[in-house]
């Protein structure tokens, strides 16, 4: 900035000239400057005012603003910030095939103390206790009243409890929202469900995961936010699942059983569509699993994959159909059953004496051991082995079920000549009721692979060749003349043509041989068996049928009537409609015709 000086000499020299003062020019010129800088600060002045007025009124607008969305939104306490990751809590629907909801999310509330801010907490904790009598109230109140600055006291609440706890009326008890998982079936399909609880958790949300079951299995699946809360849906069928469950309980129940299993299921697909294991829990409540002792003793325990059991005469259709497949025998083919069998050190022994020979279907409606035993050494261990691996037996099952991977079956260490005969009849090797319903399935369906699955599907794929379709039928024959002849007589289900076999095999004992008054007793069944749709495996756990003068174990006292029932029931809900032989339909027509 140029600055004009006070005393120019040009105007000085002028003004003597012409004889005028010359400190007038410098009166002036400073008078001027004086002028000059009063006007600039003034603008500068007014400049502040303006803008200082401008952020007052964006202020005010503000303020306004946000009091009149207060004023509008609904009264909350604040909440406090925290650094980290957001807990995701949103978690999709379980629904069985139709639809229908199999779990779900539950918005509810958590309760905590902040005992610095509690007014009485002696008396908020007795007041407590009185609500969740689960509470230690000395522990409670040592809590309280000591130096801890958070607590929780109950993860979920019932509307009824909050409301009782906030008649309490202390300001260190708070709420906290959160979503929790709810089954509404209660302990329907609790083996396959498993449960859920949670992960990582604050005050204002916690995360759900997956413990057992389907839940732990799916979890990632079941917590994707990309899958926009899309179901997860299974191939149960509900109303199956609830009519199987009471005639099976029933059955227990009337069997004396100390457990029992069933599995129905697609032949075809795969698909379970009902799975059920007794004693079973409610998956709302969740117990603790057993810290010792037997692990079948624990509801949390599904046999129908966990548990691994000798199946006993279940197996012996396996020989029979490898003996048709390789051609060393036909249905009608008559074998050596002429007892007691002997090799080595072992004799092999028929239930009753069922005469020198039989031909291979009766041997599988009588059950005969010396007969299938004879098959299988013609067999050889080797092509055994290969058989029983091809149907699935010699690895856990694939079902989508976290629990399924260590159910492994229980092979032989050395597979000598004598375990050849009697895994043959379903002694000396272990498998799960689910691995026989899969292999089952592969020998009515025409001979097709079956791999079990608890996923709607949507196509049915078939699976590798097993045994040809005319051994399938030959399978299913036999599997028919056992209920129409054999020791399944009483799985006679009017117009369901139901067959399969039966099996019964002394538990083992911890420390070694086997029990003679505890079994295992299965049957195997399948039906329509013209064209069989579903397989129907039962398993009761030491049955007992008291009715006569001595307790009758075998499985065609005990698990028989219990499928029958199962199949009585439940046919006409899978859409089966029944299919009289001539004689029923003439009586029907006659009776119409009256």
């Amino acid at each position: 900035m140029i600055r004009t000086p006070l005393r120019p000499l040009a105007r000085i020299l002028q003004a003597r000239q012409k004889g005028e003062n010359p400190d007038r020019i410098e009166r002036e010129n400073i008078r001027a400057r004086h002028e000059e800088m009063r006007d600039k600060m003034r603008q500068r002045a007014e400049s502040r005012l303006l803008f200082v007025g401008l952020f007052f009124v964006i202020a005010f607008l503000m303020i306004g603003g946000r009091m009149t969305e207060l004023a509008s939104s609904e009264a909350v306490e604040p909440r406090a910030s925290a650094s980290g990751a957001n807990i995701v809590a949103q978690r999709s629907d379980i629904v069985d095939r139709n639809g229908r909801v199999l779990a779900t999310n539950l918005i509810t509330n958590s309760l905590y103390a902040q005992p610095h801010l509690m007014i009485e907490p002696e008396r908020a904790a007795k007041e407590l206790v009185a609500i969740f009598p689960d509470l230690n109230l000395e522990r409670l109140s040592k809590d309280f009243t000591g130096s801890r600055k958070f607590l929780w006291i109950k993860k979920k609440l019932s509307p009824e409890q909050m409301q009782a706890v906030h008649d309490i009326g202390d300001p260190g008890l708070l709420f906290g929202p959160r979503e929790m998982r709810l089954y509404p079936n209660g302990k329907l399909a609790a083996h396959v469900l498993g449960g859920a609880s949670f992960g990582r958790e604050g005050v204002h949300s916690a995360e759900v995961i997956g413990t057992a079951g389907v839940e732990k299995a799916f979890d990632d699946y079941l917590r994707d936010p990309a899958m926009d809360g899309a179901p997860l849906r299974l191939s149960l069928d509900m109303t199956i699942q609830a009519a199987s469950r009471e005639v099976l309980q029933g059955g227990m129940k009337l069997m004396n059983a100390k457990g029992a299993t069933s599995i129905l299921m697609d032949v075809h697909t795969g698909e379970v569509i009902s799975m059920i294991s007794l004693p079973d829990f409610d998956p709302n409540t969740r117990p603790n699993g057993l810290i010792k002792g037997d692990p079948s003793d624990s509801p949390l325990f599904n046999r129908a994959v966990q548990g691994v059991y000798e199946l006993g005469s279940t197996f012996k259709i396996f020989a029979a159909a490898q003996a048709l497949e390789l051609g060393l025998v036909n249905p009608s083919t008559v074998i050596n059953t002429k007892g007691p069998m002997q090799k080595g050190r072992f004799r092999i022994r028929d239930f009753h004496n069922y005469g020198p020979e039989l031909s291979v279907t009766d041997i599988i409606v009588k059950s005969s051991n010396i007969g299938t035993a004879r098959m299988a050494l013609d067999i050889g261990a080797k092509r055994q082995q290969d058989f029983l691996s091809s149907l699935g037996f010699f690895a856990p099952t694939p079902v989508e079920l976290v629990e399924a991977p260590g159910a492994k079956p229980l092979l032989p260490k050395k597979w000598a000549d004598i375990h050849t005969m009697t895994v043959s009849y379903g002694h000396g090797m272990a498998a799960s009721p689910l691995h026989l319903a899969a292999a089952y399935s592969t020998m009515v369906n025409g001979g097709t692979l079956v791999k079990p699955t608890l996923l709607k599907q949507e196509v049915a794929v078939k699976g590798p060749r097993v045994i040809s379709e005319r051994t399938s039928a030959q399978a299913r024959d036999m599997l028919r003349a056992v209920v129409e002849r054999g020791t399944a007589s009483f799985a006679r289900v009017e117009g369901y043509e139901v067959g399969g076999k039966t099996g019964t095999a002394d538990k083992p004992k911890n420390n070694g041989g086997y029990h003679k008054d505890k079994v295992i007793a299965t049957f195997a069944s399948a039906f329509p068996m013209s064209d069989p749709k579903y397989v129907l495996i039962v398993t009761l756990d030491e049955p007992s049928e008291n009715s006569g003068k001595k307790p009758r174990r075998t499985a065609g006292w005990t698990a028989v009537p219990v499928a029958a029932e199962m199949i009585r029931r439940t046919a006409p809900l899978l859409g089966l409609r029944p299919v009289l032989d001539r004689d029923e339909l003439s009586q029907v027509v006659n009776t119409a015709s009256q």
